[in-house]
């Protein structure tokens, strides 16, 4: 029989998944297998047991999360309850907005290329608002 006292913890990718940090458990443990996440400053397997008071950091990308496990839920909760379940460090807040706002920046400055040749119906419109092709 399972532990069911407040503290018995709960598998790191099932805690990641469960905080919604990934949409499924299979990319949650990639990400473990990966390296992206690291428990009390160390690799873990995806096993391993999450505690309150925990410490993970997340890679994702190019972003990167330092938080706080407040919480160990028995089940997956929808998102508003969700983010409950941990603390982030506000560094970790502020570098990760600056990352995204720079982002957003060089997506707007690189101009957008289509996707190249008009097909068919491309070209019939283009001949019918031109007028050519009558």
């Amino acid at each position: 029989m399972k532990d069911s006292s407040p503290d018995a913890g709960l598998r790191l990718d099932k805690w990641l998944w469960a905080a919604r940090f990934f949409k499924t458990r299979q990319l949650a443990v990639e990400a473990i297998n990966g390296g992206k996440i690291q428990l009390n400053s160390q690799r873990a397997k995806p096993g391993k047991v999450v505690r309150t008071g925990a410490r993970i950091r997340i890679h994702k990308g190019s972003l990167e999360w330092n938080i706080l496990v407040k919480v160990v839920p028995k089940q997956r909760r929808p998102a508003s309850e969700a983010i409950l379940f941990y603390e982030e460090d506000h560094s970790s807040v502020q570098k990760r907005d600056e990352i995204i706002r720079q982002e957003r920046l060089l997506r707007a400055s690189t101009p957008h290329i289509g996707p190249g040749k008009p097909s068919k119906r491309d070209r019939r419109m283009i001949h019918r608002f031109t007028g050519k092709g009558d």
